[in-house]
């Protein structure tokens, strides 16, 4: 199965997922969204023996869409729920799902993409990835992404990614522990294949009960920060600061904060 914005195709027993808006730098749509979670369940309840999640062309993911950003102003206060509620579930399908999971990083993966990139199992990246928190900066709270980052790299690190929203590279990324190894460009599917063929001499059925065991010692946290993190995902897009930002982004221009 595919969509208008992922590629998903089982080769041998691995789905290789691709983000495939390579000339909008595979930036999030909601349908993005969408299509990911439905792959991501369509995975999950396979045979497979795990999942690969990259990009084509020479980004990750960008973040969200400005079209989805420009979206944000006309929307309800039910909609700006529904849009945090998809958001939880795409990072927490991802984080939970019973399969082991790879993500393959080249390029930029910021906001939601440092979301995605960091909520797989495995997380390799090129010399010139680069990740970031980066909502603040448009008014916007990372509400959802920093539940799964604090449990990550604890809570001091997230403080000064979240607060700073500043980018930082492959190296940072793997000395803080959210990249697992940094890998030349010319070698990052061939040392994908071989972490594959590492993971396909185990059993099966212990590789998905080590998975369930983690995320069952993490549920019932989780479950209360992202109750917390829906909440704030939508009642910040109600507040001047968000609009403002917005506005400033999409005129390219410094933001005014009240």
């Amino acid at each position: 199965m595919s969509g208008s914005t992922i590629l998903f195709e089982l080769i041998d027993d691995v789905y290789w997922l691709t983000l495939n808006r390579p000339e909008r730098r595979n930036a999030m749509t909601p349908e993005m969204q969408l299509e990911l979670i439905d792959a991501f369940e369509f995975a999950a309840g396979s045979n497979a023996k795990a999942l690969v999640l990259h990009g084509a062309g020479e980004a990750f993911c960008a973040g969200l869409d400005l079209s989805a950003l420009q979206s944000m102003h006309d929307k309800r206060a039910a909609e700006h729920r529904a849009d945090a509620e998809r958001i939880a579930k795409l990072f927490r399908t991802l984080y939970e799902l019973p399969i082991p999971t790879i993500a393959a990083v080249r390029g930029p993966a910021i906001a939601g993409g440092t979301g995605l990139a960091m909520n797989c199992d495995f997380t390799l990246a090129t010399p010139d990835a680069k990740f970031g928190f980066t909502e603040v900066r448009i008014g916007f709270v990372p509400a959802l992404v920093s539940a799964f980052l604090a449990l990550q790299i604890g809570d001091k690190r997230s403080r000064d990614l979240l607060l700073t929203g500043r980018l930082f590279g492959a190296v940072e990324a793997h000395a803080l522990g959210l990249v697992n190894e940094i890998v030349e460009v010319d070698q990052l599917k061939a040392r994908v294949e071989a972490l594959l063929t590492q993971l396909r001499v185990n059993s099966p059925a212990s590789l998905r009960a080590t998975k369930k065991i983690m995320a069952d010692q993490n549920r019932a946290w989780l479950d209360h920060a992202i109750d917390i993190g829906m909440q704030a995902n939508a009642s910040s897009r109600e507040h001047p600061d968000f609009h403002e930002g917005v506005s400033s982004f999409l005129e390219k221009r410094k933001p005014h904060w009240q």
